[in-house]
């Protein structure tokens, strides 16, 4: 029996409700997210525990808005992170997936990703396909 996909929600804070919906929708989808501010302890050092989360993920995806793309902050780093831990990852996988919440540029050091675009109709199930797909043998 396999055990769940883990998969780091990355994003601004001025998305966090998209990204606790998308955190619902890929949980009742049997996938393990990581949001955190439903996965950080009080009293836990938010900083080691992303760093750790982003480690010990199987997916990261990169939630991106207009807001998201042009602030300067902790988001920042955390795709930084996340894309140095990319480059350990074997050829042609699937770990970084750039998601766009609504229409926005995609920034240069993400745009060799292929992305997904949430807000289309069929966007979900083509995240949810990527994320299945990674899954398999």
């Amino acid at each position: 029996v396999r055990n769940p996909l883990r998969i780091f929600l990355c994003h601004a804070k001025e998305d966090a409700e998209a990204a606790r919906r998308l955190r619902d929708r890929l949980s009742s989808d049997g996938f393990n997210p990581w949001l955190d501010e439903m996965d950080i302890l009080p009293g836990q050092e938010w900083d080691l525990e992303i760093q750790k989360a982003i480690r010990t993920s199987d997916a990261v995806l990169i939630c991106l808005s207009q807001r998201a793309v042009r602030k300067v902050g902790y988001v920042q780093s955390e795709i930084r992170y996340a894309l140095d831990l990319a480059t350990h990852q074997p050829e042609g996988a699937i770990f970084t997936i750039p998601v766009r919440l609504e229409e926005c540029e995609i920034p240069d050091r993400l745009k060799k990703y292929q992305w997904v675009n949430l807000f289309e109709v069929q966007g979900y199930d083509s995240l949810a396909k990527a994320l299945v797909t990674k899954t398999l043998p």
